[in-house]
């Protein structure tokens, strides 16, 4: 059995990193936004820290539970959360920010609806 309480602290900090992206994603209209002003890459690149640790986060619950909690939930793409913040942390030259906006605008709310019920079965 794993640590319940280090999942759930794990849980926590991964819905404190979605509202923090939420909050910094509230002006981005488009992928273009990220792109075409020096606000709009510092947007990016401080959205761009969160969803690293986000995916860190996902992989060491993944760790932590021998890969025995994540599959519980299907209706999130674990893998490529993860394949996220591996292209950030190690192609990050190569991001997309078209990809970016797509995790923010429509990934983002589905996954912590997630990581909610996570936390609800936990108790």
């Amino acid at each position: 059995m794993y640590d319940r309480e280090l999942i759930r602290t794990i849980l926590g900090q991964i819905l404190q990193s979605i509202e923090t992206i939420r909050d910094r994603f509230e002006p981005v209209t488009d992928s273009a936004y990220f792109t075409s002003s020096p606000q709009g890459m510092e947007k990016l690149d401080a959205i761009c820290m969160q969803l690293i640790a986000i995916g860190e986060s996902i992989k060491n619950l993944d760790k932590i539970t021998d890969g025995s909690m994540l599959g519980q939930y299907p209706r999130i793409d674990w893998r490529g959360a993860k394949g996220m913040r591996n292209i950030i942390c190690h192609q990050y030259f190569d991001v997309d920010a078209d990809a970016i906006y797509d995790v923010c605008a429509y990934k983002l709310g589905p996954l912590a609806e997630v990581i909610k019920q996570m936390l609800r079965e936990l108790k």
